[in-house]
């Protein structure tokens, strides 16, 4: 596809708290967690604007940043021949000494409007730091300019289920945006998608009753951006200015129908992770012309002795000694010894192997699950320790706990960074 004579510059909205994804978010901010084994959230939307040759991006990021800076910092580097750039924006300290924390969604775009503006963009391509997806946005950057809209929102077809946490649309036969509610409780029978609109798209139509849902994925028209956030002091895109673009701007509707997740809860970012071993309908990481950038490692390959390894991810770096390996994936530099049986678990690996020197020798690798240990349906996050014979597999069969140490969010087991389990432990 050509290049597009517009210029378009990319804003990734990165500063949430991500409560729902506690205790993953007590030590990272939510686009900074680790995914895939490997990859940060954060560098999904990036990579998508890098692959659409949209290289100026700008990230807005507030709570816990400094992982997500440098992170960023150490991934993202252009030059004089491969130009671009990756600025992260963060509150600043006002002329009375106090700093500007950002109120929400469009607050956060428009108390960094100055240097937004800065960028000669005729677009501005706004997205989340905390979904998966594969687009091109060239093509919705185009179908923009073809609809001559002043806004165009990204949507999915989605059954009632999932459409309750996203805003919802109804469209007309031009795909322009005719009404829209955030995150209703009660969806109007008005919104359900008609038989005659998966006939055009030509999508298998579902047999419950199905909504097009926003994605949190925009395209302004600069002018149409500036005049919403002065126009409208709400501080939320999706709850204040959408809805209110939708009544005064022309607004349409770019309609997806790939893979996307919103990485919402625990739930959704366990199972977006596994489904990387078991489907090719996840997101997409072995496109190498489009491929998903991170922070190089340069490390080995994956030592793996006498192990029994199902459906599995396994990535560079790792020691492997245990007896089974099912359903998981096990992130960079993870260390698991020998007698061990890990089951539908996501490990999200280490940073490094060595703690520090102890007088002036190398002592053993920290970080690492013991011998003889059973985990199941867990999460284990960066820099942990779990001693041998350990057994975590949710006995009582919590929905919900909060524990030292050891968590469980729909069902699922979550071990925090940092966190030291004993020796011959139970749960």
């Amino acid at each position: 596809m050509s290049k597009p004579s517009i210029q378009v510059a990319t804003v990734i909205l990165a500063g949430g708290q991500g409560t729902r994804l506690h205790p993953l978010t007590i030590h990272h901010s939510k686009p900074a967690v680790a995914y895939g084994g490997r990859y940060r959230l954060i560098d999904i939307p990036i990579s998508n604007s890098i692959n659409s040759d949209f290289r100026q991006i700008f990230v807005i990021a507030q709570y816990l940043s400094d992982e997500l800076q440098h992170h960023i910092s150490q991934t993202y580097r252009f030059d004089i021949y491969n130009t671009g750039s990756v600025d992260v924006l963060t509150p600043q300290i006002n002329e009375k000494g106090e700093k500007e924390w950002f109120a929400g969604t469009a607050d956060a775009v428009r108390k960094n409007l100055p240097t937004l503006l800065k960028s000669s963009a005729d677009y501005f391509l706004i997205l989340s730091g905390d979904q998966l997806y594969n687009i091109n946005f060239q093509h919705m950057v185009a179908f923009a300019q073809e609809k001559n809209a002043d806004l165009t929102i990204a949507a999915i077809p989605a059954l009632e289920k999932e459409a309750h946490r996203m805003g919802v649309l109804k469209i007309d036969p031009q795909c322009t945006v005719v009404d829209f509610v955030e995150k209703p409780e009660d969806i109007g029978s008005q919104f359900e998608l008609p038989k005659s609109f998966f006939e055009e798209w030509d999508i298998k139509p579902p047999k419950k009753p199905s909504y097009l849902g926003s994605m949190g994925i925009y395209v302004f028209k600069r002018d149409a951006l500036v005049s919403l956030l002065e126009h409208d002091q709400r501080d939320d895109f999706g709850y204040h200015l959408i809805t209110t673009a939708v009544k005064t701007k022309k607004t349409s509707a770019f309609i997806y129908c790939g893979y996307w997740e919103d990485i919402g809860t625990i739930a959704s970012y366990y199972e977006a992770n596994l489904i990387l071993t078991r489907s090719s309908e996840g997101l997409n990481t072995y496109d190498e012309n489009n491929p998903i950038y991170t922070r190089p490692t340069f490390l080995p390959g994956p030592k793996i002795k006498q192990t029994k390894i199902t459906q599995s991810i396994i990535c560079e770096g790792c020691i492997i000694e245990a007896d089974e390996i099912s359903n998981c994936i096990i992130g960079l530099r993870s260390h698991i010894k020998q007698g061990s049986i890990i089951r539908d678990t996501v490990m999200l690996g280490n940073h490094f192997y060595m703690p520090p020197l102890h007088e002036g020798k190398p002592v053993e690798p920290d970080y690492w699950i013991g011998e003889h240990c059973l985990i199941e349906k867990t999460i284990i996050d960066e820099h942990v320790q779990i001693g041998h014979r350990v057994k975590l597999t949710n006995q009582a069969g919590h929905k919900t706990y909060d524990g030292q140490g050891i968590f469980v969010r729909d069902g699922i087991i979550i071990i925090p960074a940092g966190t030291r389990l004993p020796d011959h432990f139970e749960f």
